[in-house]
């Protein structure tokens, strides 16, 4: 698919489907752009195409299957639109910092990886949090079932998940504990089940 210059080009994009459950059009939806008039379009279609592929079908179907339907908050990110959130103080990382995540069609500055990342939250472990349960439950479920590479949790209970090709398998949040795990953590390996009780199995989707 070429670089997007009608209409009937973005409306293909958007029939694009990722997986089962999940389309293109889904993730391209940006209150930031929304709000600015700014266009959230991917300068390479193809490569957002992929890296949205392997999000979805690695981590949000699994997701899905397991806890209910899944609500994207925040997700691709054209390179213009993450650069306006960033300089206005929006909720959004620096751009370089933001390829292979919520900016797909680029790789990763650093590994020069493919990779894609979304922002969610899952009803059901948000009602959850509502009884006082705390976000590290998810995290580690997440941590012990899902090819994740990176998690970022928010005290919404809304969460940030990404998919690289080689995952870097790290999880932070804004509120402490403010990294949970990560490689070179004694905690890192091993089963944690004794930290989600009461969680489903996991289920394929």
């Amino acid at each position: 698919m070429k670089t997007i210059s009608s209409y009937e080009q973005l409306d293909k994009l958007g029939r694009t489907r990722l997986s089962s459950n999940f389309f293109m059009r889904d993730f391209l939806y940006s209150e930031i752009a929304a709000w600015h008039q700014l266009r959230n379009i991917p300068d390479h279609p193809e490569v957002a195409i992929e890296a949205g592929q392997m999000l979805c079908m690695q981590l949000l179907e699994p997701l899905q299957a397991t806890f209910g339907r899944i609500e994207i908050r925040s997700a691709y990110r054209s390179p213009a639109v993450n650069e306006f959130g960033n300089k206005n103080g929006l909720n959004c990382g620096s751009t370089e910092s933001n390829y292979g995540a919520h900016i797909w069609d680029y790789r990763d500055s650093a590994r020069q990886e493919l990779g894609a990342m979304a922002c969610v939250v899952v009803p059901w472990f948000a009602d959850r949090m509502e009884q006082g349960h705390p976000w590290t439950e998810m995290a580690w479920w997440i941590h012990d079932h899902l090819p994740y590479s990176t998690l970022q949790f928010f005290a919404s209970g809304a969460f940030n998940i990404g998919w690289q090709q080689t995952p870097q398998r790290t999880i932070r949040s804004t509120v402490a504990p403010h990294k949970l795990t990560a490689p070179e953590m004694a905690n890192h390996t091993g089963n944690h089940a004794n930290e989600y009780l009461e969680f489903p199995p996991l289920r394929a989707s």
